[in-house]
């Protein structure tokens, strides 16, 4: 029998490729308009150096980091995604398998599975929402993420409605009824293993989102959400504010990579920023979000904690990370490429291969906590540090 074990989070990629039907591998995959953005966030990495020691190596490091007053056990956050069909344990199997390596969860308002739920497996919980309807319906949805005992809120902005992408966009069913499954028919045999795995669980790809269902009303399915998303007028710095201020706790604004916007989320009352783009999902041709990160710890980073996600797929990347200021990551596609090839034991599998990534950099360059990694760690190239929004200049 052939191991079930990954190497790499590339080869969970080419697993999870393998078992899915292509135009749920495609949605995973996802990326703006040519997808340039998403490519440079992965490919920023490897244009970051490492300045390794050879002598004095610590005999062991201390990988763990708090953020948001949750103590981790690595500087490792499961970003919040949304609806999950590549599994039918979705966002319950990353949650146990985040608790298992103590790592805290973010869970997306589009998830598949309700809050309840996903809070009984990880009490580590931060509950992301899309501003939406109201503050009505805002503060309706804090108070049942408050009831379930989500520890931190992450308030997502960082995402546009993109019209076409280069390479075409999946075609996904509003719901899977009779119908839908006709028309994906073909897709499905072809990868009968991940219809089997809902079968054997006596259901079918669940696209509906129970974490934003209004009082006596469905679960709207995942495009009902995006529509009023949509149709929602955009929140201003006085909304964000506001937000802030009703959730009372810590919350966490997703989305920055200006320096303007960074000092604006300070002055809003945030806990935390994440420099992101959302994974290419933004405006393409965005800069790669590391090469943001630096001028915005400098500038807010004694103020807010700050955290990075966009193109983490190696420790090494997570240490570069670090070096430079950020807290911690947040990875997306990597622990969903895992879910798709082995459920529970394929995110546990990509946060153990992250851990060990994590462990032998901090050993090469000669670091036995996160609180001694410094810029001086790693070689970066000129030019590469991107100020966006720094004194009206985008240099």
């Amino acid at each position: 029998m052939a191991s079930t074990w990954m190497e790499s989070v590339a080869e969970a990629q080419r697993r999870a490729k393998k078992r899915l039907p292509p135009s749920v591998y495609s949605a995973l995959l996802a990326g703006h308009d040519r997808g340039r953005t998403y490519n440079s966030n992965m490919d920023a990495f490897a244009e970051l150096g490492l300045a390794p020691h050879v002598a004095g190596l610590p005999a062991e490091r201390d990988l763990a980091t708090s953020v948001m007053g949750q103590p981790i056990s690595m500087p490792v956050l499961i970003s919040p995604t949304g609806v999950q069909a590549v599994h039918p344990d979705g966002e319950v199997a990353i949650a146990r398998a985040s608790a298992a390596r103590g790592v805290a969860m973010g869970l997306s308002s589009f998830a598949s599975k309700p809050i309840e739920e996903v809070i009984a497996a990880n009490p580590q919980v931060f509950f992301q929402m899309y501003w939406m309807d109201s503050r009505e319906t805002m503060s309706m949805l804090m108070d049942r993420a408050k009831a379930a005992g989500a520890v931190g809120l992450v308030v997502t902005l960082d995402w546009t409605f993109s019209y076409g992408r280069d390479w075409g966009s999946p075609i996904i069913p509003e719901t899977v009824n009779l119908k839908a499954m006709a028309r994906f028919a073909p897709e499905a045999i072809r990868r009968p293993r991940w219809l089997l795995d809902f079968a054997k669980e006596g259901r079918i790809p669940d696209l509906t989102t129970p974490n934003i269902a209004l009082p006596g009303q469905p679960a709207p399915t995942f495009f009902g959400a995006y529509g009023r998303w949509m149709q929602t007028p955009p929140p201003s710095w006085e909304d964000i504010a506001w937000l802030a201020q009703e959730w009372g706790g810590p919350i966490m604004l997703k989305g920055i990579c200006r320096l303007d916007d960074a000092k604006r989320a300070v002055d809003a009352g945030v806990t935390a920023i994440s420099v992101s783009n959302h994974g290419g999902n933004n405006l393409d041709t965005t800069p790669a979000a590391i090469r943001c990160l630096r001028p915005i710890v400098e500038a807010v980073g004694d103020d807010v904690e700050v955290v990075l996600d966009g193109g983490i797929r190696r420790g090494s990347d997570v240490v570069k990370a670090v070096a430079l200021g950020a807290r911690a990551v947040m990875i997306g596609r990597a622990y969903l490429w895992g879910l798709a090839a082995n459920g529970q034991a394929g995110v546990e599998n990509v946060l153990d291969i992250l851990r060990m990534g994590i462990d032998s950099t901090m050993y090469g360059l000669a670091r036995a906590s996160l609180s001694e990694l410094s810029p001086e760690d790693v070689i970066i190239p000129d030019g590469f540090i991107q100020r966006l929004g720094a004194s009206g200049t985008n240099r």
